[in-house]
């Protein structure tokens, strides 16, 4: 399997794209390049993770990505604070990095049973199921019109 293939690196990468959006006119620069390379860490880790060559590396940079969420979340409750991000914004990005570590933390989990294995891409296989049931009901809003409609 690609990481391009893999549910919570098109997530994380879908959620690191609407930071840059939404933060594009913010003139705090050190804030804003702050949330957006934490932002930005978390699928690169899990691409970066996935090129390795053993699973304990991968396992390794799937932390890194875990971590990355925390700081995101924490950078983003301080950006709703001060007053530059959007209460609701937030919420959805605080929302989808939590469920970004679940699965992260299912993966691993998966990683971890499967230790003795050498095949990488069947444990990332394997894995998907904890994907689909920790995200079924679960989704971030890709345009407005989503986001205006879970407002209602």
């Amino acid at each position: 399997m690609k990481f391009e293939d893999m549910e919570v690196w098109k997530r994380s990468a879908r959620l690191s794209a609407e930071i840059y959006k939404n933060l594009a006119d913010l003139r705090d620069f050190g804030f804003k390049d702050q949330i957006t390379r934490s932002g930005l860490s978390i699928p690169s880790n899990i691409a970066e993770g996935m090129e390795r060559e053993s699973q304990k590396e991968f396992l390794q940079f799937l932390r890194y990505a875990k971590a990355s969420c925390g700081e995101l979340r924490t950078q983003t409750y301080i950006g709703i604070e001060v007053g530059y991000v959007p209460k609701e914004i937030g919420q959805e990005w605080i929302r989808e990095t939590r469920e970004l570590s679940a699965m992260l933390v299912g993966l691993m989990k998966a990683i971890l049973r499967k230790e003795g294995s050498s095949a990488q891409n069947t444990v990332v296989s394997e894995a998907t199921g904890v994907y689909r049931s920790v995200t079924e009901n679960c989704h971030l809003p890709t345009d407005n019109s989503e986001r205006e409609k879970e407002d209602d």
